[in-house]
């Protein structure tokens, strides 16, 4: 019969399908039962003649619900009855569309319950044991392939999503992965399946007066093995074991390897259980015995001795072979294979007295009960010097027969003279060189535990045909040497069937299952095979002995011991109390609380109630939990369902005391769409019902005559109300009047929109759940113009647009007030305002004093750029009595400044600029700003001011002071930067967005045109206001930052071009805002700004930090100046403005021959600038440059671009030092000129001397334990421009060397002494120490509760 895939991909006759063809019908169902199901999607594909019972019963399969539990809705439509769930109406007769059409249903709740999760046990998902949070939905099919949990894969196809909810049904319980736990789950799971280890472990009795049993591991595994037994749960936790071993959480993110957990384990409970009948267990099941031989091949002599083993571990793959084993035998033969010490191995015969030729091996004498083989399949490439993981195939068989690996030679021969039994030294160790498990206690590592007990007597060996194990567990490894998975399979001696065990699944498997963890490929087994190979091999196999007089079986619950008996009960009786406590949770309503306390305001809270507790009830629990008591009546206090998104009172629940919350709320569900809020009301007061469908309005009352708008009133309306309707309850809230009322709608941030249509209804004009509108009522003729024109939105507009921000001004110091002079006149007498530094303090003060009454109400309307615009008297104003802060300050001293405004400028910059370095205090901000900034910084900076023009590109064109938009500014610039054109962002360069303050003419741009700003004192408890002046400015955040600056003038006490702006971040961090005609538009309320005293830039001018060169400092980048350069300006011209501020600030007395300028890349010098260069032409320069100056040791010697300079340091070997940075000047770019220059310079000959270029940023370290190995020596190039150096550009850095130099041998104390000292020096300097890799953390199990911690450690 011809096999066709179904819709599920599933192989079905060909009848069968054929016989089906009729229309189908495609139903997509959303689960909406809970937040966490609710984006998922349930896709059936159904023959049109199914029955909705028949639906109902395949949503229930699909979904893992109990059918009956829940309703299907049509997803399109609203309030619509649920589908009959035992009709036999077919899908076609109830409106559900076939051929291919989307039919849209819903999961929901039933009478206000959540479905109930189906359950093989009682019913409910609680059996599995498992929070909610950890019970993950599995839609749809799972894996198809045949592999059950192996081969790569951790699920298996037999898995349905009610069974992940419960009990396996193979009657096995799984374990929960904590994390990464997979490792020790698949021991645990071995451990249990082993008869006479779970027998044993059963037989021991817990003394709870002797020991804790929170730390007892012997305890806790009985406890776990107990629930694995008898537990109805899917899975168990092993959380209790872990907290026995001593471990914390962050233990559940390291994996281990599972064979040294193994060892570790044995060795603690060894220790455990001393001195009680199982003390020997673990040597009785699966301790060996073998013989390390050295036998002389002249006189037969042989010494040996005895080692114990728990564990064989057989090499995969030969050292330096092509091939690996094929299978288990050919490694256990290569494991006792002799290797011949010959040549300058021999071995010193005792007998003979001299070296001689002899053969040295391994024996085993003794196999334990449970054989455990290590397959080693973990190795080190020592030609990529990383971990690999080996995936060849190594076939093990299911009986293995170790009859031909067992010494048949007694222990002792005549021929022996030296025996040393070392079981008792060396238990669990081979101390073979094939052997690297080294069970060695040599070392302090607490990795396992050392144990004092001796060896029982060795068993005489038994017949060879009592040599057959059989094998019963594989765990398997699944993925790389950097991490993977483990999961078990594991043959049950009750039933000879084989399971896997791969966490919390637990699945049947078969042999073909097993054979796919042999490993490799079906190619050939090549030196590649491995690499080709599957990831999911096995890593450990356990055999147990074929004898019928040993071979045990489990013990059944009626056969336990008592002590065990009473733990059964004890852990039933824990079992069924959560049970009944996650009843409750199940049932227990959980929701976000809200309440405006009279006292403390709004408080926030949750709400757990149970869903059969009524609404009375509920009221009862909030008023407790809000702490209402004794501040409000219970009586005054009401439980409604709020929107704390939207702040919206959704609904009241008049007369509905008595009806239960599960009802109230829709259901018990893991989270709500709403909130409820505690309501509170005064004793005079009635509370008003809140009808599902009204919507709430806060209402600002806007006053025209006085400019003021007032706190918001709430009121509910219906989104059905006509406007003419909602104008007489506005009337009712307000007391205005509702003939002359305008109600303007804010719908979202600053959209004002005038609601003037008497019978257009809510809804149409865009309200929503919440709204804000704004009314006012007057006989104004405001109401006669356009409403855009109008004062009530002019009023509106800069109510939207208004900020705060907090201002502090210059230090009021007597060298800074000096230099705040706007005027000054010999002669004048000593009551002027600007005599001296007193009168100048005193000029300032008035000035901040004098003008904050009449600035209480300065509203400045923004006007025209042109000249005619500029010259419009104020009487064309909407707001006619407010005057510009600036006019005021103008009126009172533009005479004086046009009679001498030249003289006046000059001496300002002067002594600013003097006062700014010198004498004036600098804050730590402003010291740690100017220092620390890099080029890196400078982006940030960039970032930061370019957002104020970029913030308005989403919300339309918005006029800025010099009449253009922030649009057309933005596309200028990017224009420019398509053109190929540097931008010239923070200079005063002249463009479409030019950052000038002042015209070709001189004339101040700004002067003209402003935005809304009033400035009022404002004092703070902050230690920094008290010497600083601290104004609170109320600006409309449109004004451009020139406009802003010139209404500042007053405040600042000189004119704005000689005072600079500084936003302040976060951890007080400030970046100087520069971009005069971008607008505040990215500043919020109460951000802080600092005003510094400087002179602004001027056109062609930009900002640049100078830093200081220093290539044999540890710390070689040093900042030493702010400074300006300017376009036309010479490189030798700027060195002559930098020096004298270097003389002053620094106290750096320079020559300008001794030094030079040059490009600097973060921390990279770069390209020498020469004197002739010139900014703009020759030398590209941008925003917040930054350059190098370097102190030169003689003249200099770059006098042509054509010349490369480059840094070298000499590496010597024998000494492990580096040498100091010397300069080199190359005429050309060959490798034989910096060769023959490096030669010259060290005097090492030419055919010996080899370099290479250094790697990362400057000053380019590494390790000197390193550097011989690690850069590419001497490069097969004949110019320094090709790879694999790419030396195109002056400030490369070259090592070089002397090829007849061997490196210094050093002992392994001083590598590590040497290795500590350059990892020290690498990590100041801020340089990856690559041999220094991150310590994986060792495997340890603490048989004292944890681990012992210093004190003193962080």
């Amino acid at each position: 019969m011809e096999m066709v895939p179904s819709e599920e991909n599933q192989f079905v006759p060909k009848e069968i399908h054929n016989a089906a063809e009729e229309p189908r019908v495609l139903c997509i169902i959303q689960d909406i039962t809970s937040a966490k199901t609710i984006n998922e999607r349930l896709t059936l594909n159904l023959p049109a003649s199914t029955t909705l019972s028949k639906l109902y019963e395949d949503v229930a399969q699909k979904a893992g619900y109990v059918n009956g539990t829940f309703d299907l809705v049509w997803g399109k439509t609203l309030n619509m009855a649920p589908l009959e769930h035992n009709s036999e109406m077919s899908l076609s007769d109830s409106g559900f569309e076939p051929g291919g059409k989307k039919n849209f249903l819903q999961v929901s709740d039933k009478d206000g319950e959540q479905p109930q999760v189906a359950s093989d046990e009682s019913g409910t998902a609680e059996s599995s044991g498992l929070e909610d949070s950890s019970q993950e939905r599995f839609i749809g099919p799972l894996q198809r392939d045949g592999s059950a949990g192996g081969s790569g894969d951790y699920s298996s196809p037999s898995y349905s999503y009610s069974s992940i909810l419960s009990k396996s049904d193979t009657g096995y319980v799984g374990l929960v992965n904590q994390a990464m736990t997979c490792y020790l789950n698949s021991l645990l799971q071995t451990l249990f399946m082993t008869p006479e280890f779970r027998n044993a472990l059963y037989n021991w009795e817990f003394e709870e007066s002797e020991e804790d049993p929170v730390t007892s591991i012997p305890h806790q595994l009985q406890r776990l093995f107990v629930l694995l037994q008898t537990s109805k749960k899917r899975a168990i936790e092993t959380t209790d074991v872990t907290r026995s071993f001593g471990w914390d959480s962050s233990e559940a993110w390291q994996q281990h390897d599972v064979q040294e957990l193994c060892r570790v384990m044995f060795d603690a409970l060894e220790q455990k259980w001393k001195q009680t009948e199982q003390a020997d267990l673990i040597n009785q099941l699966y301790q060996g015995k073998l013989k390390d031989y050295v036998r002389c091949l002249e006189c037969g002599y042989e010494s040996w001795r005895i080692d114990t083993y728990l564990d064989i571990p057989l090499v995969i793959r030969p050292f330096g072979a092509s091939q690996a084993y094929g299978s288990v035998e050919e490694a256990l033969q290569a494991f006792i294979q002799p290797e011949t010490l010959d040549g300058p191995n021999q071995y010193f015969c005792e007998r003979c007295k001299k070296k001689c030729d002899a053969r040295k091996g391994l024996r085993f004498l003794h196999f334990p009960y449970l054989l455990t083989l290590q397959l080693k399949r973990f190795d080190f490439d020592y030609t990529t010097m990383h971990r690999i993981k080996l995936n060849d195939r190594m076939a093990f068989p299911e009986e293995l027969d170790m009859s031909p690996f067992i010494d048949v030679e007694d222990e002792k021969s005549p021929q022996t003279e030296s025996c040393t039994d070392s079981g008792a030294e060396n238990e669990g160790s081979c101390h073979s060189d094939q052997m690297s498990n080294d069970f060695s206690t040599d070392d302090c590592v607490d990795e396992g535990i050392c144990l004092d007990s001796t060896s029982s007597t060795e068993k005489a060996l038994k017949p060879k045909s009592l040599l057959t194990f059989e094998l019963f567990s594989v765990m398997v490894h699944s993925g790389s040497a950097a991490g993977g998975h483990y999961y078990a399979y594991i043959k049950s001696f009750s039933d000879g069937q084989w399971y896997s065990f791969n966490d919390q699944h637990v699945s049947k498997i078969t042999q073909d299952d097993i054979r796919k963890t042999y490993g490799g490929s079906s190619g050939s087994r090549g030196y590649y095979s491995s690499a080709f190979a599957s990831s999911t091999n096995a890593y450990m196999l356990i055999y147990r002995l074929k004898d019928p007089s040993r071979n045990a079986k489990f013990l059944a619950v009626e056969d336990f011991p008592e002590h065990i008996k009473s733990l059964v009960q004890k852990e039933k009786e824990s079992e069924e109390h959560e049970k009944r406590l996650r009843e409750i949770e199940r049932n227990t309503c959980k929701i976000k609380l809200f309440c405006v306390h009279p006292v403390k305001m709004m408080m926030e809270s949750k709400l757990e109630v149970h869903k059969d507790k009524t609404l009375r009830e509920a009221t009862e629990m909030a008023y407790k939990l809000m702490e209402l008591e004794g501040v409000v009546s219970p009586d005054c206090c009401r439980l409604v369902k709020y929107d704390e998104f939207h702040e919206y009172l959704e609904r009241s629940y008049e007369g509905e005391e008595d009806t239960p919350m599960g009802l109230l709320l829709g259901g018990v569900k893991s989270s709500y769409m709403f909130d409820l809020l505690l309501e509170t009301r005064r004793p005079d007061q009635v509370f008003q019902p809140y009808k599902p469908g009204e919507v709430m309005v806060k209402v600002h009352v806007v006053d025209l005559k006085t400019e003021t708008i007032g706190l918001p009133v709430s009121v509910r309306a219906y989104l059905n109300q006509s406007i003419s309707e909602f104008k007489q309850l506005l009337a009712q809230a307000t007391g205005l009047s509702a003939e002359t009322m305008r109600v303007v709608l804010e719908r979202c941030y600053n959209d004002l929109r005038l609601l003037y249509i008497p019978h257009k209804t809510l809804k149409a004009e865009g309200f929503f759940r919440s709204n804000k509108v704004f009314v006012e009522s007057s006989e104004l003729t405001d109401h006669q113009v356009a409403f855009t024109e109008s004062l009530l939105w002019k009023l509106l507009d800069r109510h939207g647009n208004t900020i705060r921000l907090f201002v502090l001004l210059p230090e009021q110091s007597p060298g800074t007030l000096a230099n705040r002079t706007l005027c000054q006149k010999a002669g004048e007498d000593s009551d002027g305002p600007f005599e001296g530094s007193k009168g100048i303090r005193k000029s300032v003060d008035a000035i901040l004093e004098a003008s904050t009454e009449k600035l209480k109400n300065l509203s400045l309307q923004q006007q025209g750029s042109s000249a005619s615009d500029s010259q419009k008297s104020s009487d064309t104003s909407d707001f006619e009595h407010i005057e510009s802060p600036t006019q005021e300050a103008e009126s009172t001293s533009s005479l004086c400044m046009a009679a001498d405004s030249r003289e006046l400028e000059n001496r300002i910059t002067e002594s600013s600029e003097e006062n700014q370095f010198v004498c004036e205090e600098r804050s730590d901000s402003e010291v740690n700003n100017d220092r620390s900034t890099s080029s890196v910084d400078s982006d940030i900076l960039s970032s930061s001011h370019s957002s104020d023009t970029l913030c308005n590109a989403d919300s339309g064109p918005i006029q800025l002071a010099n009449g253009l938009d922030s649009h057309s500014i933005t596309s200028s610039r990017r224009s420019k930067a398509n053109e190929g054109k540097k931008e010239t962002w923070d200079t005063a360069e002249e463009d479409s967005g030019t950052d000038s303050e002042y015209d070709d003419n001189g004339k101040s741009q700004a002067e003209a045109q402003y935005l809304y700003f009033r400035a009022e004192p404002y004092s703070q408890d902050d230690a920094s206001c008290d010497t600083q002046k601290c104004l609170v400015v109320h600006v409309d955040k449109r004004i451009t930052l020139a406009a802003f600056k010139q209404n500042l003038e007053p405040y600042v006490g000189v004119p704005s071009s000689q005072f600079k702006v500084f936003r302040v971040y976060a951890n007080n961090q400030e970046f100087e805002s520069v971009r005069l005609n971008e607008t505040l538009s990215s500043f919020s309320d109460d951000n802080k700004i600092t005003i510094r005293l400087g002179r602004a830039l001027k056109k062609g001018e930009y900002r640049v930090k100078v830093f200081q060169l220093l290539v044999n400092e540890p710390e070689p980048c040093k900042f030493l100046v702010d400074t300006v350069f300017a376009k036309g300006m010479t490189v030798r011209q700027s060195k002559e403005e930098v020096l004298p501020q270097l003389k002053e600030q620094c106290k750096l007395d320079l020559s300008i021959d001794r030094v030079r300028l040059r490009k600097k890349t973060w921390k990279n010098p770069g390209t020498v600038f020469l004197d002739y260069h010139v900014y703009e032409e020759d030398i590209n320069i941008s925003s917040n440059w930054e350059v190098f100056l370097e102190v030169l040791d003689d003249s200099e010697k770059m006098k042509s671009m054509s010349q490369l300079a480059i840094l070298t340091r000499r590496w010597s070997p024998a000494t492990m030092k580096l040498g100091p940075f010397q300069e080199v000047i190359l005429e050309s770019s060959t490798v034989e000129e910096l060769k023959e220059k490096l030669s010259e310079m060290s005097g090492i000959p030419l055919e010996n001397l080899e370099f290479a270029k250094g790697r990362g940023t400057f000053p380019c370290d590494i390790s000197v334990l390193e550097i011989h190995q690690d850069l590419d020596w001497n490069p097969k190039v004949t110019t320094l421009n090709v790879w694999p150096l790419y030396i195109c550009d002056d400030g490369a850095v070259v090592f070089y060397r002397d090829s007849r130099e061997e490196p210094l041998e050093l002992s392994e104390d001083e590598r590590n002494e040497l290795m500590k000292k350059e990892s020290s020096r690498l990590l100041k300097t801020g340089h990856r120490v690559s041999y220094s890799p991150r310590k994986e953390k060792a495997l340890k199990i603490y048989l004292d509760g944890g681990p012992v911690r210093d004190p003193g450690q962080d």
